[in-house]
């Protein structure tokens, strides 16, 4: 039991400093003094005494993700708002139960504004992991207009639920936006095998080497992050370079 909660210790103060933008010497305290730097930077930097119950409750969700589920069912049924609805369906989906998450973001889209943008990218993720792709593609040209909706996770899974119904040039044009130089190293990478099936390995190269490239200038704690996918590209570099 202490293993996960220090490990929801460190979870959220990893959280609380990047959300916070404090300084980055925090995550090697927090990481490598596990129990001794969480403390310490909750006590220099979260804590007060408004802010305790807020603090328990969110490492209590951490541990516990279906408490928090239950909690916020109890808040909808005591007041069925807009908000409770959403937060409940938040909950749902950050807990992969997407068949459950997707009726409280369409109700809620029915209570409230059916071009709500935040609603509609969250059901666009969770149709896409149940993968109903028609329902993906549906939602999305409801919003692909939107400003926010250029280069976002949620143009990524346009794309890829287009490839998906067969619509190759539709899907490359929606993937291809968000080749994006020191970011969204796993879209990209799932990019240059599209491009790959596609028979566009010259491109899908291009891609790799940058990726390539770029992960030689990560953080220690980037490079543990997205160490997979960094091998995954050598891996298909290589391969592509001895074929």
């Amino acid at each position: 039991m202490l293993y996960y909660v220090t490990i929801a210790l460190q979870v959220f103060c990893i959280y609380h400093l990047l959300k916070n933008r404090s300084p980055y010497y925090w995550i090697f305290l927090i990481i490598f003094l596990p129990i001794v730097g969480c403390i310490i930077y909750l006590i220099t930097q979260v804590y007060n005494k408004r802010d305790a119950e807020k603090i328990t409750e969110e490492i209590t969700h951490i541990v516990n993700p279906t408490k928090k589920i239950k909690d916020l069912e109890k808040q909808l049924q005591f007041s069925e708002t807009y908000q409770n609805r959403v937060n409940l369906a938040d909950a749902l989906l950050e807990n992969n139960d997407y068949n459950n998450a997707i009726p409280h973001y369409l109700e809620a889209l029915d209570e409230h504004l059916q071009n709500d943008y935040y609603v509609i990218k969250q059901l666009i993720k969770a149709y896409y992991n149940v993968e109903d792709f028609e329902q993906v593609v549906l939602y999305a040209e409801k919003i692909k207009e939107h400003p926010e909706f250029k280069k976002s996770k949620s143009q990524f899974l346009y794309g890829l639920a287009l490839e998906k119904l067969g619509n190759f040039e539709a899907a490359e044009a929606n993937l291809r936006a968000i080749d994006i130089r020191y970011s969204f190293y796993n879209e990209r990478l799932v990019l240059a095998k599209f491009l790959i099936s596609r028979k566009k390995e010259a491109e899908a190269k291009a891609i790799l080497q940058d990726i390539q490239t770029e992960s030689q200038h990560l953080t220690k704690p980037n490079k543990k992050i997205f160490r997979a996918t960094i091998l995954d590209v050598d891996s298909l570099l290589t391969h592509l370079q001895t074929n």
